[in-house]
């Protein structure tokens, strides 16, 4: 099994503060339209299939890989993704908190495992690495953050 786990500060020093608003707005925009969020041609589909009061259902191909997520959002808090289909099975979740100075944090942590591969073998152990390097989850985070910003500056992103 991948278990990862990530945090890094919504506002560091030096960059345009987000209101735990803007970043929810971010996350959930992210959440419903990944395209937005990663590297040009990383996902070159993603759709919300299905959406009821609890969760939605987005279908997506990113990496190539076809994958169908639900998605359960605790507004302004968390956004929960299961991994119905694709090469992963388990749970990447998104969170909004403050840490104990009372400043507000995104972390991301995942429990998951790799259809259809050994548990724990190669493959698991080099995504696992892949998760914990500096350009995994860490550096996803801080992309999202970024383009959170980006996208309120040109006034493309509401809240929603």
């Amino acid at each position: 099994m991948i278990y990862s786990t990530a945090t890094v500060p919504v506002n560091p020093e030096g960059e345009a503060p987000l209101t735990r608003a803007q970043a929810w707005a971010g996350l959930e925009l992210k959440a419903r339209d990944a395209r937005l969020f990663l590297p040009p041609g990383l996902c070159t589909r993603c759709d919300v299939v299905e959406e009821s009061a609890t969760h939605f259902v987005r279908e997506a191909t990113i990496g190539a890989a076809d994958l169908r997520e639900i998605i359960t959002l605790e507004p302004e808090r968390k956004v929960t993704f299961f991994q119905v289909t694709g090469p992963r099975e388990g749970t990447i979740i998104n969170e909004l908190f403050e840490d104990e100075a009372g400043e507000l944090q995104l972390r991301f942590y995942c429990y998951l495992g790799l259809r259809g591969k050994e548990p724990n073998g190669p493959e698991e152990q080099a995504e696992q690495a892949q998760f914990d390097s500096e350009k995994g989850y860490k550096a996803a985070l801080l992309s999202t953050l970024k383009r959170t910003r980006e996208l309120l500056a040109g006034g493309r992103l509401s809240l929603l």
